[in-house]
């Protein structure tokens, strides 16, 4: 659900992955190369990179260090979160499809969460005394992100299985090792 603004000052990131979809499906045309195209929505989970930018680390991050959490906006934006051992089941099964399914199928956890709630599981599941710091929310950043997964559904017998609060209790003792081994700088 959503549209995206072509022109936007995130249009590079959102165009770059519509181009390469239209590459993939113009080879597939051209030179019958089997693909699969997944459109992958706010992934994560153990191993993600601590300083990749995603909210989900971010606040994990802040939390275990009792920093400020930074929201950005007014925090009601929602975004969807999809732990990572349901995405690789995804891939799994869309990779075990028929040949004449391509996708482009999205693989992502349709239950909604606003940042400030998110904020909230992750300040709750590290026990930490953060409080929220509030900031500018950035031009032209979605106010909702939530995948349709009916064709998951239908095509690959698919649908996220872990709940977010679950996903965060097995991601969050990484991070609080990563930290703890000081491979991540506090």
């Amino acid at each position: 659900r959503g549209s995206v603004n072509p022109i936007g000052p995130r249009s590079c990131y959102d165009e770059g992955k519509r181009c390469a979809e239209t590459l993939f499906f113009d080879y597939y045309r051209q030179h019958k190369l089997r693909i699969k195209i997944v459109r992958i929505f706010n992934t994560y989970g153990p191993n993600m990179h601590p300083y990749d930018g995603r909210v989900v680390s971010n606040f994990i991050l802040q939390a275990l260090q009792n920093k400020p959490l930074t929201v950005y906006g007014d925090g009601s934006q929602s975004r969807s979160f999809c732990y990572v051992d349901d995405l690789i089941d995804g891939f799994f099964r869309l990779m075990q499809s028929d040949d004449d399914f391509t996708g482009p199928v999205n693989l992502g956890n349709p239950v909604e969460f606003t940042m400030i709630e998110l904020a909230d599981q992750v300040k709750e599941l590290t026990n930490s005394k953060s409080e929220i710091k509030f900031e500018t929310l950035p031009e032209d950043d979605p106010k909702q992100r939530q995948p349709d997964i009916t064709l998951a559904k239908e095509k690959l017998g698919w649908e996220p299985k872990v709940p977010l609060r679950q996903g965060l209790e097995k991601t969050i003792p990484y991070f609080a090792d990563l930290l703890q081994s000081r491979i991540v700088r506090q």
